[in-house]
């Protein structure tokens, strides 16, 4: 018996010790593994040869990518990068070796050979001994020479001139009440009225309290965004509505923020934008006949961003009484082109992937209905009908708004129109702060202001 015990002991003892060991090896294996796998960063600064990574004029595409390494290994491997176009498809590619010592840096220059007029992609991949990574950005070539096709429909100008008609016979009913403002320096009303069909809607005046005749920015609203009181303006008069469904405005139209661009999305004349547009024009109504507010009537520009952009265009094209109208990252334009480049991406990007589950959900109304329903809609066929002086901005990366649409909406506007645009070329969806300090220097030179 004490033979079987002792026994027993033995075999538990070599067990243990068996497991030691490899515990230990294990240790020494995970040792030598992060020796082998050593620490450190490599921080990447690609910069166009443009600042603004618009290339014109034939010329070829250049980079300068600066490389610092923080590894305290020397790394060596390749640098290959890509050129393709805005829906993936590839047109270009080259390499060359790097090397970086320990602590390092070094510099590394890409040059493309020339391209045709569009947006393009450009990936930067790196494949070091221990770093993998690629640096994704876009370029513009001769985007005032970017051409669109355009899908306008035979009654267009008809359709809209009768809801035009249609929003002058309904009683805007006006009501403007003074509240609280923040600021001393500024006046806040909020305001209501009767828009198409009948429905309320609301917005912010602001003005301010010293002076009179201001200039005024009637500011269109982005996507499910919320109209506040502008009170950082001096030299300015500010309107910001709040169309049905927004804000505000959401007693008689009230969609979830997820189906707000699909409601009543079948019918032309049901589809929520219709009473969208007219209610912008509604609110550039009640801007013209309150000139007794301190408002300067003969001096209006519109302005938005994204959703915003649209709504601004589409006044600018429907109300001649507009001085001037700025967007920015359009979004909407030519959705023919930007239905492609959405759906081209790994997985489709918004507001594509809004429409394209509506219709996969919807058997009979196929994307082909869509577009020719949202041709309508579309801010390029308003655009060629603005004459007042247009500023755009674009954000390169943008995945929502595709640059080429909007360069290709933007050069349909007419020869005789003044006309600019900006480019940040790292931003997606938003411009930078140069933008938004050039645009209110734009607004004052063409509104003249202050008065």
């Amino acid at each position: 018996m004490q033979r079987i015990i002792n026994r027993k002991r033995n075999n538990m003892l070599r067990m243990v010790i068996g497991i030691s060991c490899l515990f230990a090896l294990l240790s020494t294996m995970q040792v030598h593994a992060q020796d082998d796998d050593p620490k450190g960063e490599i921080f990447i600064d690609a910069k166009p040869g443009n600042k603004n990574a618009v290339f014109t004029d034939g010329s070829s595409i250049t980079w300068k990518l600066k490389v610092k390494s923080t590894y305290k290994v020397k790394q060596e491997g390749k640098l290959s990068y890509d050129l393709l176009t805005d829906d993936w498809k590839k047109v270009w590619s080259g390499s060359t070796n790097v090397r970086l010592g320990k602590n390092s840096s070094s510099t590394y220059s890409v040059r493309i050979p020339k391209q045709g007029a569009g947006i393009y992609r450009v990936h930067f991949n790196f494949n070091l001994s221990y770093y993998d990574d690629t640096v994704r950005r876009v370029v513009a070539v001769d985007p005032e020479k970017i051409t669109t096709e355009l899908h306008k429909p035979e009654d267009f100008a008809e359709f809209w001139s009768k809801s035009k008609d249609q929003l002058a016979k309904i009683n805007p009913d006006y009501k403007i009440s003074e509240v609280q403002s923040k600021n001393p320096d500024v006046r806040v009303y909020k305001v209501e009225m009767r828009s198409w069909n009948n429905v309320k809607i609301r917005g912010w005046l602001t003005v301010p309290t010293q002076g009179r005749n201001w200039p005024v920015i009637y500011k269109l609203p982005g996507y499910n965004i919320p109209m506040r009181p502008e009170t950082d303006k001096p030299d300015f008069a500010v309107f910001s509505i709040d169309v049905r469904g927004n804000g505000m405005s959401r007693d008689v139209v009230a969609p979830e923020s997820d189906r707000y661009n699909i409601t009543n999305i079948e019918n032309k004349d049901l589809y929520i934008y219709h009473g969208v547009y007219m209610d912008c024009l509604r609110g550039l109504d009640f801007i013209m006949s309150h000139g007794n507010l301190s408002l300067n009537t003969n001096r209006v520009a519109v302005l938005g961003g994204s959703q915003g952009a649209t709504l601004a265009i589409v006044v600018a094209a429907l109300d001649k009484r507009v001085t001037a109208c700025t967007f920015e990252l359009p979004l909407y334009a030519d959705m023919h082109d930007a239905y492609t480049i959405g759906t081209s991406f790994p997985k489709t990007t918004w507001p594509v992937n809004r429409f394209q589950d509506y219709v996969k959900l919807h058997r009979g109304f196929s994307s082909a209905r869509f577009l020719s329903l949202w041709d309508y809609y579309d801010p390029q066929n308003f655009i060629g009908l603005v004459s007042c002086p247009v500023l755009m901005g674009v954000g390169l990366l943008d995945e929502y708004c595709p640059p080429r649409c909007s360069f290709g909406m933007y050069n349909k506007i007419a020869n005789n129109v003044q006309k600019e645009y900006r480019v940040a070329p790292d931003k997606a969806h938003e411009m930078n702060f140069d933008y938004f300090m050039f645009q209110l220097l734009w607004l004052k030179e063409s509104l003249r202001a202050p008065n």
